[in-house]
């Protein structure tokens, strides 16, 4: 009998993706942190460097149609230029949902003590994102390009999310946006091809975001823990639609143009691309271990997420 019991409780133990520590006790060890490596991009960027002309914008892996034939057939400087482009893309999506994710930490600690290590964490983490996404409009004025933004209805319609959602909604959106742009950026502050200026917004903002993400995993996990089943299907429809909207809004169909391509011909390739679909999906891939591991994905709600490529 001891041994039938101990075998429930092991199973009862949650996975290691889904441990959660005493927030006030993860918050100061955050903090901490936060206290002995963060960066101020105003400071630590040279901003009055030249940019290379024969450096990508970021990882040509990651562009939306690396692996395509019309890829093939574009010249290097079509190449660099596009890159360029899909990464400034990229980063005003990152400040689009940044703003969002400011809104929702704020008034997710509105009437919590202001004494605790939690919410002066959450305070820290505005404090981050501010810089981030004053550095994301700053590098993509640098390369000389539109401040990309997802589309205005998109914006619009995200206006109920920013102002209600709330709990494992709030906090497991936010790991799509963060951890799929921490993914890709790991990956451009190590290569050599990449546009010093990408390399080192990138290096800023893996490392401030690891804390960030925790943070946010954290909190998922504990407010996942504590709703009701129909709560948890309208958290996992609402977070799909999030999630799709954020994947697909990363790269500006208007990129195309100003890299000399034929716009149609583009978004119709990078639709089709294969290649592209499986970045998307290896970047996805921990946020959806995760999210389904505590419960915010399943059921119907998975159709719009594999439309995104994201599963």
């Amino acid at each position: 009998m001891s041994v039938e019991h101990d075998r429930s409780t092991n199973d009862r133990r949650p996975s290691r993706l889904t441990r959660a520590g005493d927030r006030q006790e993860t918050a100061s060890k955050l903090l901490a942190s936060a206290a002995r490596t963060s960066y101020d991009p105003l400071i630590e960027i040279d901003w009055e460097a030249p940019v290379p002309g024969d450096l990508y914008g970021m990882s040509p892996e990651w562009c939306s149609l690396y692996g395509t034939p019309m890829w093939d057939e574009m010249t290097q400087q079509q190449r660099i230029t596009l890159t360029i482009h899909e990464a400034a893309s990229i980063a005003g999506t990152g400040i689009w949902f940044e703003m969002i994710l400011m809104q929702m930490l704020v008034r997710d600690i509105y009437f919590h003590d202001p004494s605790t290590a939690h919410v002066q964490f959450a305070l820290t983490e505005i404090a981050d994102e501010c810089r981030h996404s004053t550095m994301f409009a700053r590098s993509a004025a640098k390369f000389g390009v539109p401040s990309y933004r997802p589309k205005t209805w998109i914006r619009t319609a995200a206006r109920p999310f920013k102002a209600t959602a709330t709990g494992s909604l709030a906090y497991g959106g936010t790991l799509f946006a963060e951890e799929i742009l921490d993914m890709m950026q790991r990956e451009f502050m190590r290569d050599t091809r990449v546009q010093p200026l990408t390399r080192t917004v990138s290096r800023i903002h893996v490392v401030e975001e690891a804390r960030h993400i925790r943070f946010a995993r954290e909190e998922t996990v504990r407010r996942a823990a504590n709703i009701t089943r129909f709560q948890q299907a309208r958290v996992r429809f609402v977070l799909a639609v999030t999630a799709y909207f954020v994947v697909t809004s990363l790269v500006n169909k208007n990129v195309y143009a100003a890299a000399g391509l034929d716009a149609e011909a583009a978004i119709h390739a990078a639709k089709n691309n294969v290649h592209y679909h499986d970045m998307v999906r290896r970047g996805c891939a921990n946020t959806v271990e995760f999210l389904t591991e505590v419960g915010l994905i399943g059921g119907p709600s998975t159709m719009l997420l594999r439309r995104a490529h994201i599963i």
